[in-house]
């Protein structure tokens, strides 16, 4: 992890799949669930996902616990780039960014980067947020290369 001039820490990950593998992951909004961290279930993805503007409906927590709401594409650049709004509330809502690198023909390095933009978490100081959220990224990039590189290896994926 390495700390932004804005605070923010980004975590990084070396994947044995290619960049196209990753975004083939990120582009299917019904594996949301999988690689998101706290993320308990996805209700429905919007056509076109992840064009700009299209939402996934999802749902976090631990049931019975579990609150519905819905993320959506702020930017995407496939297959670098991809930044969310994730809405959580009543915690609120957090901007994700997470960017592809690609380092050679069956590797890449994602970085990933979240932070608190609206609501109660923005209450919360930001070198205490940040905290929280950079282990729960390491933990998420983690779960997204099992699916990018298993995937790849099976090749499922161009």
């Amino acid at each position: 992890m390495e700390q932004l001039d804005k605070g923010v820490v980004t975590v990084t990950r070396e994947f044995k799949a290619p960049a196209q593998a990753v975004w083939d992951v990120l582009s299917d909004g019904w594996f949301y669930a999988t690689w998101v961290v706290g993320a308990s279930r996805v209700r429905g993805v919007d056509e076109g996902w992840p064009a700009e503007g299209t939402r996934i409906h999802h749902s976090f927590g631990v049931w019975p616990a579990v609150v519905s709401d819905t993320t959506h594409v702020l930017r995407s650049v496939p297959p670098t780039e991809l930044v969310l709004r994730a809405k959580g509330w009543p915690a609120g809502e957090a901007e994700v960014v997470i960017t592809v690198t690609p380092a050679g023909d069956d590797t890449c390095t994602v970085a990933m980067a979240e932070d608190a933009v609206t609501g109660p978490g923005t209450l919360m100081p930001q070198p205490l947020r940040q905290l929280a959220i950079g282990p729960r990224n390491v933990e998420a990039l983690r779960r997204l290369a099992y699916l990018a590189e298993g995937r790849h290896r099976q090749g499922l994926t161009p």
